[in-house]
């Protein structure tokens, strides 16, 4: 989010991955005081940014059906390597 608040011509990708495939489901509820990730993302996609989830991943935790934030898509681990390759910077946590 900060991002494209103090760089708006910088173009934002997110591939979640593993565990953080949840982060897309929609409809989030959580306690007072910790972080609203679902919020964060539609921030993101709000602001022309990108999320994508790998497909696998969301399948082996049996999101295939599960609703996601609205921008949010399934993909495959070939467009997350076509990212890396286009990417001028790539940050990983």
């Amino acid at each position: 989010m900060q991002l494209q608040k103090e760089h708006s011509h910088i173009e934002v990708r997110i591939f979640l991955m593993a565990d953080a495939v949840t982060c897309a489901i929609s409809n989030q509820n959580t306690p007072q005081g910790y972080y609203n990730i679902e919020r964060m993302l539609k921030s993101i996609l709000l602001k022309g940014g990108i999320v994508k989830l790998c497909g696998s991943c969301a399948d082996a935790r049996g999101l295939k059906s599960v609703p996601l934030i609205e921008g949010a898509e399934l993909s495959t681990m070939s467009q997350f390597t076509q990212w890396t390759v286009d990417s001028d910077k790539v940050v990983t946590f």
